[in-house]
């Protein structure tokens, strides 16, 4: 009886080693191989993702994580929201970079805080504690994750409520994409 357990336990083993192997090969033939262009205005996938909660913006994926196996995911963001920002919170696994196209923005970046305009960019490593608020009355954003991680998810989730979240919810929300809200969305000083 052990001896037939053994064998089949090999026998499983031998048979799930090439499957494992065209399971990640056949994830990587979606990566695309070929170049694209997004038009201005638009977005490579989702539509337009116009989000609630944190604030009412709407982000177009240029670069999605699919299209670079997760190494990398950028985002135009077009800020309605003067006032409103993110929660303090971490990132575990993304460094993330903003450059601002038009508008003002302030961020803190762990004790650090920051005034951004048109042409300023700005690095916050993953593992840090940052946050930023959108201080003109409209503005727009390039940003960037590396790797992609569940932002694009996070943001379409975000998109999909039929409600403005609690800050329970949103927390959770976060947890569930790879974040920790860890503070307050940032005054304007």
């Amino acid at each position: 009886m052990k001896r037939n357990k053994f064998i089949i336990t090999i026998l499983t083993a031998v048979v799930s080693i090439p499957l494992a192997a065209y399971t990640q090969n056949k994830m990587r033939m979606a990566r695309t191989d070929k170049g694209f262009k997004v038009i201005a205005g638009q977005s490579r996938i989702h539509g337009h993702i116009k989000l609630k909660g944190v604030n009412a913006n709407i982000l177009d994926v240029k670069i999605s994580g699919s299209d670079t196996d997760g190494g990398f995911a950028m985002f135009e963001q077009i800020s309605l929201s003067q006032g409103k920002g993110t929660p303090l919170h971490i990132h575990h696994l993304q460094d993330e970079v903003f450059y601002v196209v038009e508008g003002a923005y302030y961020f803190q970046i762990g004790e650090d805080k920051f005034h951004l305009g048109a042409g300023d960019s700005i690095f916050l490593p993953m593992k840090v504690a940052h946050a930023w608020t959108q201080v003109s009355e409209k503005g727009k954003m390039i940003v960037t994750f590396q790797p992609a991680g569940k932002m694009e998810e996070f943001f379409v989730t975000m998109a999909s409520l039929d409600h403005e979240p609690t800050a329970k919810e949103i927390a959770q929300i976060f947890a569930d994409n790879e974040m920790q809200v860890v503070g307050a969305p940032l005054k304007i000083e």
